[in-house]
């Protein structure tokens, strides 16, 4: 009788830790179908590359793993689906049918299926998910045989990359949203976004949209005398540099260094055209601004007119296209 008594203790027992390990299986199927799930190739990566020294080693353990997102899907639900099928097994020699439908849809909603392993994993998911790489690529090489032919189905009717990177649009909001001006923690200042979200819009800018017109530039006429009044007004301007026009202020036919000018005399009246005229760069306003910016890292020059693409020539020899504007490098 106790023989007997002990062999039942036993398998009661034997079957409760069945029941718990069962339960915690398919809450971790769970919470990793969620928490794997839903991060991306391009996330990883970028914490693979960018993140902290916790995130990159996280991120790399995880990376193989999920890199085949279809078949990592099929097995953890195949997993998670076989140790949910086998629960009321063991509850219903243990309770009633009642009990064990009551039993196992709470310790399921509970602890197996949704609330408890979806909200940890969602929190903890990148820390979890790389403790049990190893674990889950076991289970991969387990389910392969069932799980592959159904991943190639889903790759082929639904694709195979899920992952869509961020267009310009996008990404440009994306940078509004880490400004510490958005009030959600970001940590860049309006100026570093100003910039970013200004390279992201260089390739629909011309050169016509950063130049400043005529009308607001600066210029000498070429047979101006550099009296004492304009140098006066050069300094004044504090400009490196001051283009040149022939006659009218949209000829312009060069430039001149103001550093140039520390050798002239103000008394002496020498004109505009004594001085050494440089060659001033010439583009279209059509020009795409990343083009002229290489331009501009050769070195060659730090100044251009924008000329109009009107086919008004203006009739100087001098000249080519009326000038529309000035074009300066910033630095």
């Amino acid at each position: 009788m106790a023989v007997e008594y002990s062999c039942c203790e036993t398998a009661f027992i034997i079957r409760i830790i069945l029941i718990t390990l069962l339960v915690l299986f398919a809450g971790l199927m769970s919470g990793l179908t969620l928490g794997l799930m839903s991060m991306s190739l391009v996330e990883l990566e970028v914490l693979v590359k960018s993140g902290t020294p916790s995130d990159r080693k996280h991120a790399a353990k995880i990376l193989p793993v999920v890199r085949r997102q279809h078949l990592l899907l099929c097995t953890l639900l195949i997993c998670n689906a076989v140790a949910m099928e086998t629960l009321p097994i063991f509850l219903d020699s243990l309770v009633t049918a009642w009990g064990a439908i009551v039993i196992s849809v709470t310790l399921v909603l509970l602890f197996g299926e949704q609330i408890l392993p979806q909200a940890v994993c969602t929190r903890y998911g990148l820390a979890i998910g790389a403790a049990v790489a190893p674990f889950v690529q076991i289970l991969v090489w387990i389910c392969f045989p069932v799980a592959y032919p159904i991943s190639k189905l889903l790759d082929r009717f639904l694709g195979k990359d899920h992952d869509a990177l961020y267009r310009r649009a996008e990404l440009k909001t994306l940078v509004d949203l880490h400004s510490n001006e958005a009030g959600k923690g970001g940590e860049l200042t309006r100026d570093e976004t100003m910039i970013i979200a200004g390279a992201l819009e260089l390739t629909k800018k011309t050169a016509r949209d950063a130049m400043t017109p005529i009308s607001k530039t600066f210029a000498i006429d070429i047979n101006a005398k550099l009296d004492r009044d304009l140098m006066k007004l050069i300094l004044e301007k504090g400009h490196s540099r001051v283009p040149v026009y022939y006659e009218q202020p949209r000829n312009i036919i060069g430039l001149i260094l103001v550093k140039n000018l520390l050798t002239v005399h103000p008394a002496d009246e020498v004109p505009a055209r004594n001085v050494t005229i440089r060659k001033i760069l010439r583009v279209s306003e059509n020009m795409p601004l990343y083009v002229l910016l290489n331009e501009f890292q050769k070195g060659h020059s730090h100044m251009a007119v924008v000329v109009g693409e009107r086919g008004n020539q203006i009739e100087q020899p001098s000249t080519e296209n009326p000038t529309d504007g000035i074009l300066k490098r910033r630095v």
